[in-house]
């Protein structure tokens, strides 16, 4: 484990130097129109408009289209992967398929279908998924696709008057953090220990303003997942001349639930979280720091029993990216959480940790491979109660490395 250690510190030394590359593109001349008559062409294909994707990874830009007569122009796309992976120690909670270390799965298996255009839009994502994150354990698709958002994780209908103002219903893909819910969205494989206090998806509606460089959105969901509608979350985003972005988030609830289940943290449902979130791109770098403060409140139960304690956390990520080509880039993560309080937000009441990970990449085309070494360092945690990594609970680190390859297709 020392070498290990050993390994991913240098890791963290890497990300501080820098790495050269470039970028290209290319676009081609239209062809001449036929002489004779013709048929009327094909909607032109266009890359899918949701879910938004980080670069490196990228949408098929040329998916499947199909006139639907009086819906007009719909875009079916998707992605199929898998991935591996070994970690140590293990398990980080029995029931995992990650209990002997090393796990295989499919971790995407979705069909994405989009309309885009005009006054009526519509988006659906449906299909298996699996929500690889740090510090924590791993489900196979088949177990955490049914037991988190179902086999239609994200899909709603979305009305725009105008190009300023549009509004949408259904499962929403939450405002809060810098990472996306799926793993082929992302920089990295895994997400986050920051993405772990985030809602994901959020069932309820949400309305969408922009003029020039502020774009504003305001929603009114079940937070996290919860069926009880009462949190409300807000997204207001500046973009520069350069096309750097300045966001800020957040989100609290304004009602009390007791609603508890494996994807609805009864605390952080109760409770409020806020990003600030900055983004810069020159030339092959992407830099985008964020940080995050959330505070939980003292639930009380129907009976009177307290059901949680208040609790808050302050966290910082900083995501990194840099092309050496146009289809080979490496991605980077460095984050730092700490809690305070007594309700265990992390590994237990008023613990801290510390994460690394390093993802590189190679997407040609539809295809793409990568693979990842994450290393995770808890500065202090409950060891007693099991709440840290291995079979016991009692361990103060762990490392994983994973491979993950695919088609968007």
């Amino acid at each position: 484990m020392n070498k290990l250690k050993l390994i991913m510190c240098a890791s963290a030394a890497t990300l501080g130097l820098g790495w050269a590359g470039a970028a290209a593109a290319q676009t081609a001349a239209p062809a001449p129109a036929p002489a004779a008559a013709a048929a009327p062409a094909a909607p032109a294909a266009s890359p899918m408009a949701n879910p938004a994707i980080t670069a490196p990874m990228a949408a098929n830009p040329n998916p499947a289209v199909f006139d639907a007569g009086p819906l007009g122009k719909i875009t079916v796309d998707g992605v199929f992967s898998v991935l591996g992976g070994y970690q140590s120690p293990s398990p980080t909670f029995f029931g995992g398929a990650d209990r002997n270390q090393g796990f295989f799965d499919v971790s995407n298996a979705q069909v994405i279908i989009n309309k885009s255009d005009g006054v009526f839009q519509f988006y659906v994502q449906a299909g298996a998924y699996s929500l690889p994150a740090l510090g924590a354990t791993y489900f196979r698709s088949t177990s955490i696709t049914p037991n988190t958002f179902g086999y239609v994780p994200q899909g709603f209908v979305k009305i725009v008057p105008n190009s300023m103002f549009s509004i949408e219903a259904g499962a929403l893909p939450t405002l809060i953090g810098g990472e996306y819910t799926f793993d082929f969205q992302n920089m990295n494989i895994e997400r986050g220990l920051l993405w772990g206090q985030e809602p994901a998806v959020s069932k309820g509606v949400q309305g969408n303003f922009s003029s020039g460089p502020i774009a504003i959105s305001v929603a009114y969901t079940d937070g996290y997942y919860s069926n009880v509608y009462t949190a409300v979350s807000g997204l207001i985003t500046y973009t520069f001349k350069n096309s750097d972005t300045l966001a800020f988030a957040g989100e609290g609830n304004v009602g009390r639930n007791h609603v508890s289940t494996f994807v609805t943290p009864l605390a952080q449902n109760n409770g409020q979280i806020y990003n600030l979130l900055y983004s810069h791109t020159s030339g092959p770098w992407t830099i985008s720091p964020y940080i995050q403060y959330q505070s939980v409140p003292r639930v009380i139960g129907p009976m009177g029993v307290p059901l949680t304690a208040s609790a808050s956390a302050w966290a910082g990520a900083i995501l990194t990216k840099y092309n050496f080509t146009p289809e080979f880039s490496v991605a980077g993560r460095l984050e730092y959480i700490s809690s305070s309080g007594g309700q265990n937000l992390l590994f237990g009441p008023g613990s801290n940790a510390w994460s690394i990970t390093v993802t590189p990449t190679y997407q040609k085309g539809v295809f793409f491979a990568r693979a990842e070494a994450s290393y995770v360092s808890i500065g202090s945690g409950d060891s007693i109660d099991g709440d840290m990594f291995g079979q016991l609970g009692n361990h103060g680190s762990q490392v994983r490395v994973m491979a993950e390859t695919g088609v968007d297709f």
